[in-house]
């Protein structure tokens, strides 16, 4: 058995293919979680492989992501011009995190809406020199809620507390 009919066969591998899609940027848990469920995972099962994956990549972008955006404006071009992008589209998203700060950035990841979500909410986070210790937690509560709203809206609220 190959390794993708593995990840497309097994309760496992579509636990750890959902976790894989949850970890990309723009998709993060709201492809996930949908993605999951179509795969014909447990909505619980996708809803937590959804989570994890969403939050693995989370410190690390907190950790690192000022001193690789700083690498790719001194490479120039293409680097430097997305790097440039990605700051400005943080600042000025972040605007209720500044106002509200834990609060508003726990809010900002979990609005399900494009531009939003744990990717985004890290980066603000960093750019706005939030420590791990308080950002990972409230990006965190935020992811949670979010994939409770996504996984309300793709399973039904009532399939899922009627079960």
């Amino acid at each position: 058995m190959s390794t993708f009919e593995w990840m497309n066969t097994t309760p496992l591998g579509e636990w750890l293919l959902t976790l894989l899609v949850s970890m990309v940027p723009v998709l993060e848990l709201r492809g996930g979680i949908p993605f999951g469920i179509a795969l014909g995972l447990d909505p619980w099962a996708s809803f937590f492989a959804s989570v994890i994956g969403n939050l693995i990549p989370i410190p690390f972008i907190i950790l690192f992501i000022r001193r690789i955006l700083s690498w790719m404006r001194q490479w120039g071009g293409y680097a430097a011009r997305f790097s440039e992008w990605l700051e400005r589209h943080a600042i000025n998203r972040s605007e209720q995190v500044r106002k509200y700060q834990l609060l508003g950035l726990c809010l900002f990841v979990a609005i399900p809406l494009p531009g939003t979500g744990a990717w985004t909410g890290a980066l603000i986070a960093a750019l706005l020199n939030i420590r791990l210790k308080s950002a990972f937690p409230t990006i965190g509560i935020g992811v949670l809620m979010a994939g409770f709203l996504i996984l309300g809206l793709t399973y039904g609220f009532t399939a899922i507390f009627l079960t």
